[in-house]
């Protein structure tokens, strides 16, 4: 009889569980690498040398009307008396508060190993006798032979079925910015610039 509990041990358990497990936390290093990488790339202008310099603008300009100054409702409404005046507005935004920052998260990780060692034993025995006899009289003789012959046939054999299951559910959902991303993204925001 195999040793059932010698063949689960056997098992490198390093591998089926934290297989997953070390895959999960690289891909999540992976994203936050990728979330500051994208952050240098877009949000950055960069010198001839590559080096990062300033932050980078989105300059939007469009025009809108603003009260008259000059406005007189006393006066006759005219060309030189209107109450209202086109004005040009310069506004530069920065790049990133723009944008969705990536910030993808594993939020469950959900590993099932089944493994299952059916052990099955079996024997078989078979026997076979055979005999015959021979008797014959001649003048002063007799002759008698006889022969017998038995056969025993015996085999025994052990099988193990191994059967491995492995599944892995991974959940990822995008997380929310940093709380000090977030003061960063408030503060530039803060900095948009009208003129």
């Amino acid at each position: 009889m195999p040793n059932l509990v010698q063949e689960l041990n056997s098992l490198d358990f390093s591998v089926y569980i934290g297989g997953p497990l070390q895959a999960a936390v690289q891909a999540q290093h992976a994203a936050s690498m990728s979330q500051v990488n994208f952050i240098k790339e877009v949000g950055f202008e960069k010198d001839d040398d590559g080096n990062i310099t300033d932050l980078r603008y989105v300059d939007f300009k469009y025009k809108k009307k603003t009260p008259n100054p000059a406005f007189d409702p006393e006066q006759p409404a005219g060309p030189t008396n209107e109450p209202f005046t086109d004005a040009e507005v310069n506004i530069s935004v920065p790049f990133l508060t723009m944008l969705t920052i990536p910030a993808l998260r594993i939020e469950t990780l959900t590993i099932d190993f089944n493994a299952k060692l059916t052990s099955t034993e079996t024997s078989n025995v078979s026997s076979e006798f055979a005999a015959s006899a021979e008797l014959g009289i001649n003048y002063k003789i007799v002759n008698f032979k006889a022969s017998a012959s038995y056969k025993r046939t015996a085999s025994s054999g052990t099988s193990v079925e191994k059967t491995y299951n492995l599944g892995v559910r991974v959940h990822a959902v995008n997380d929310e910015i940093p709380a000090g991303l977030d003061r960063i993204l408030t503060m530039l925001e803060d900095s948009i610039v009208s003129a």
